[in-house]
């Protein structure tokens, strides 16, 4: 500590009389002592007020600067020297610096900035203002093709001195996007990659770049895609391999990007990958099959890219995920059935898929669950069964296979995500066909079970869909068994408030819906019409001008049907429905119109 002392004492000297040697001896003293202890002897020379004497022997034409800035170097290490240097003044002198040509004063003072930046806002804030990242920057673009060792050592330091000035900052990252460092990177990581050090920090600056939406557009332009397969390729570590996934990740979400990787070849490095690690009982290969069977999911996500590995079902692609769902790898059959529902976004595609037996696959995948209960499988397996049943040509075929029967076995289900698309592939499947619609609608669990449903207010999308399968089974049986079926589970008053939703399509479902129940069996209906204010719910719609002409024209429809009701056609008169409907008679779309004079002389005669 003495030593520490006396180098000070002689450094205060020195800064004074400029004696070279002595300023020379006192820094090799105390880089020593930070050698030694970096964080005592950062604590210490703060104390001793070293730092006020720092700027000044920043000076471009010394020697001993490059020792100044390795001295700031090594105490920015300690995140309690951040903000001190920056009070210290001494991130303008630095950045100074960097436009010196001296490759040790760079070296020295890159990681100098660095260090400051490192997990502190205001070393960040400090370097912006003062134009450090511009000329770190500049730099790394003109000696992004030197291959000479020492050039290579600087290019390391000065990327990351801009990872660690950017990270966690979207304006920070914002600005060296603007700067156009992306395609210099890029350009690095081809050059360089025989280097490691360098290499590994191109992959965090881009992976800190990757993450904002800006940037995508800027790598679609580079060969990001090439670059980062073939070094994915010439990996052999597990943690490498990782730092090559977490750059994919993110890029991958850009369906231009998407297409690029599956052109470049990444598939098949994801699918070697998958296995080399699907029987593995290692950490890493439990890490290593997830991240890349999750990143294939993620390239199926882009129509171009989804239809390049389909190859009209011939695929050798295809055909490996589809071996996937059989699997007893619990990852690899969530990513099959994943994969399945993404391949399964066109008419086209559905087709085919149900017509070479997939269903059954997937059906087998289901039962499996009803025992194993994956929640995450079951969830995957119905969205791709929903996928599969949009095509009218496939609805009979699903059914004929036994889907509904599968997909009723979840009706249990605690978990919301699975409700939700066990709904949706139910809902998609009676579309349009009337006897499963009326199998269904008859069934008194499931309609129990939606009924519950219909007030589950903590899961929107869950509530949503239990309405509209609610009223599917009406609309699609046009049974009045069904309509009993729903009455008697207390589904009525649901429908009556799916009615006010906000969304037109669920208005209209419900309208029609309620139109079949007044229709099929007023009587049994009368009370919970009346007890859920369906008149008033009329009213309103009626005489909303926003409510879209479908929802006018059924709503009077209804009206007049639900006038054969005593109680409801009481409710009619003393809302002065007349009044409502005569102004709509003078409604610019036609088909409201002539419904209005029809809606009119019924309420007129009946009156």
């Amino acid at each position: 500590m003495e030593s520490l002392r006396e180098a000070l004492e002689k450094l205060k000297l020195a800064s004074t009389d400029n004696t070279t040697d002595s300023t020379e001896n006192s820094l090799d003293c105390l880089l020593s002592a930070l050698t030694q202890n970096n964080t005592e002897a950062s604590r210490k020379m703060q104390e001793m007020g070293i730092l006020s004497l720092l700027p000044t022997l920043l000076n471009p034409q010394s020697s001993c600067t490059p020792k100044v800035a390795n001295i700031i170097a090594e105490m920015a290490k300690n995140e309690f020297m951040r903000s001190p240097c920056v009070e210290a003044g001494l991130i303008p002198p630095l950045v100074q610096l960097l436009n010196s040509t001296d490759q040790e004063v760079l070296l020295q003072t890159g990681r100098a900035l660095g260090n400051i930046c490192y997990d502190s806002h205001e070393g960040r804030n400090a370097v912006h203002l003062a134009g450090g990242a511009q000329i770190v920057a500049e730099h790394i673009k003109s000696l992004s093709q030197n291959t000479d060792p020492e050039k290579e050592r600087l290019l390391a330091v000065f990327c990351g001195m801009l990872m660690n000035y950017s990270n966690d900052n979207d304006t920070l990252q914002a600005q060296l996007i603007n700067l156009g460092v992306i395609p210099t990177l890029v350009k690095l990581l081809g050059i360089h990659s025989h280097n490691t050090a360098l290499t590994e920090m191109c992959l965090i600056a881009f992976g800190n770049l990757a993450e904002l939406e800006s940037s995508k557009e800027q790598f679609a332009s580079t060969n990001i895609a090439d670059e980062l397969v073939h070094l994915f390729q010439k990996q052999t570590e597990h943690e490498k391999k990782e730092m090559v996934f977490e750059v994919l990740a993110p890029l991958a979400e850009n369906d231009v990007i998407k297409l690029q990787l599956v052109e470049a070849g990444l598939v098949e490095c994801l699918l070697e990958v998958v296995a080399q690690t699907v029987d593995g009982e290692r950490e890493e290969d439990i890490a290593q099959l997830k991240t890349a069977s999750d990143l294939m999911v993620l390239l199926l996500l882009g129509d171009e890219s989804m239809q390049k590995l389909f190859e009209g079902g011939k695929g050798s692609v295809f055909q490996r995920v589809l071996s996937w769902i059989p699997s007893h790898n619990h990852q690899l059959q969530l990513a099959g059935a994943l994969a399945i529902a993404n391949f399964a976004r066109n008419d086209g595609n559905c087709i085919h898929m149900v017509d070479t037996g997939i269903v059954q696959k997937l059906l087998e995948l289901l039962e499996r669950h009803v025992e194993e209960g994956n929640v995450t499988v079951q969830h995957a397996a119905l969205s791709a069964l929903r996928n599969l049943a949009i095509p009218v040509v496939n609805k009979s075929k699903m059914l004929c296979a036994g889907v509904a029967d599968v997909v009723l076995k979840f009706l249990q289900s605690e978990m919301p995500p699975v409700q939700f698309k066990l709904l949706g592939t139910l809902r998609m499947l009676i579309d349009t066909q009337a006897e499963a619609a009326e199998q269904l609608g008859t069934n008194g669990k499931l309609v129990e079970r939606l009924v519950e449903w219909c007030e589950a207010k903590d899961h929107a999308g869950v509530m949503g869909e239990s309405n509209r399968l609610l009223s599917a089974l009406i609309r699609h049986s046009k049974s009045k068994e069904v309509v009993r079926t729903v009455i008697q589970k207390g589904g009525v008053k649901h429908l009556v408030t799916m009615a006010t939703s906000e969304h037109m399509i669920m208005q209209n479902e419900a309208l029609v819906a309620l139109g079949l129940i007044a229709a099929l069996d007023l009587v049994a209906a009368e009370k919970d019409f009346v007890g859920a204010n369906l008149v008033s719910v009329l009213h309103k719609l009626l005489s909303d001008e926003r409510s879209a002409p479908e929802i006018k024209y059924n709503s009077m429809i209804l009206i007049c049907a639900v006038m054969g009701s005593e109680p409801l056609h009481k409710e009619v008169q003393s809302l002065a429905f007349i009044d409502v409907v005569s102004k709509l008679r003078s409604h610019e779309n036609k088909t409201v119109s002539h419904q209005a004079s029809l809606t009119e002389q019924r309420l007129t005669a009946q009156s």
